[in-house]
């Protein structure tokens, strides 16, 4: 039998230890509740800055929306651009009619070979990958006996051509035959929402513009400089051009780049692209909507191909 003394130390380290433990095991509950409320307080964060900056896109949408549907159709701008102070964050916002792009389910096969020749595509090939653009829109009967839809089999795809209007531009990942490098050229100027055959000459870019018939480098130097020229009569700029394939119209579809800057000095963009309705409650419908997290087209092409 142990003597009192040596029993009561013993009893009070056996204290110390347990006492030790519980500290331990409170401080491990501390930091991780610690570290739940950290992470929790960052996700919150980050939520409630999507939400703003989704908000304030949106806000940027509907003044630029309100600023085309206050005029009458004939005298609306087909492009523009403004800043706005809206709570702590200035957007600036840049609107362009869809006209100034090529319209992959409207264009004749002339304006899309033009558009991948001036693109670096030899013209050799971008013939063939018009036609390919156009049977993959273009309406058949034939079903399984359809050449093109034949063709998508043969060559082992797992899809057939849709034979319908392309729902996005996006949609030419797609289509048989066309490298992807071409496909990464065009997106930046073509289209799904212009329902134009033409394209506005006054906004289009200079590769589009490029893409016209007949258009030769001094000619479009020529109508660049005409339509940069403040003074000039837009009609004279499409008489430079000669009319085919070109219109001074704008598209009911409009895109819109948003930038907002924050207070705080984060930056954020989203890109929409909206269609004007002149009937109904609504004055216009969504059509496309991309925000700066999104990221480009390259995941559509992977999840497609």
């Amino acid at each position: 039998m142990l003597p009192p003394k040596h029993h009561a130390r013993s009893t009070r380290g056996f204290i110390v230890v347990a006492v030790l433990w519980i500290l331990a095991a409170l401080s491990a509950l501390v930091l991780i509740y610690l570290t739940f409320v950290t992470n929790t307080a960052v996700v919150v964060a980050a939520s409630t800055d999507r939400v703003q900056a989704d908000a304030l896109a949106t806000a940027g949408v509907e003044l630029a929306a309100y600023q085309l549907t206050a005029v009458k159709q004939e005298a609306r701008p087909s492009s523009g651009t403004f800043n706005a102070r809206i709570g702590a964050a200035r957007v600036s916002v840049t609107f362009r009619s869809e006209a100034a792009r090529i319209d992959l389910n409207a264009a004749p096969k002339g304006l899309l070979t033009g558009l991948i020749v001036g693109l670096g595509g030899a013209p050799s090939n971008a013939a063939d990958y018009a036609d390919r653009i156009i049977a993959w829109r273009a309406a058949t009967e034939a079903g399984d006996d359809d050449p093109e839809t034949s063709s998508y089999r043969t060559a082992g795809f797992a899809y057939t051509p849709r034979h319908a209007p392309f729902p996005q531009a996006e949609e030419l990942w797609l289509v048989r035959g066309i490298p992807p490098p071409v496909i990464e050229r065009m997106l930046p100027f073509v289209t799904a929402f212009s329902n134009m055959p033409a394209i506005n000459i006054l906004d289009a870019a200079p590769q589009v513009v490029a893409a016209l018939p007949d258009m030769t480098p001094a000619r479009l130097q020529a109508v660049l400089s005409q339509r940069g020229d403040a003074g000039s009569d837009p009609r004279s700029v499409l008489a430079l051009v000669g009319g085919e394939g070109a219109t001074l119209a704008a598209s009911r579809a409009y895109r819109m780049t948003i930038n907002i800057d924050f207070d705080s000095g984060r930056r954020t963009a989203a890109e929409a692209v909206i269609l004007l309705l002149e009937e109904g409650d609504e004055p216009y419908r969504v059509l496309s909507w991309r925000n700066a997290a999104d990221g480009g087209t390259s995941p559509l092409r992977a999840g497609l191909r």
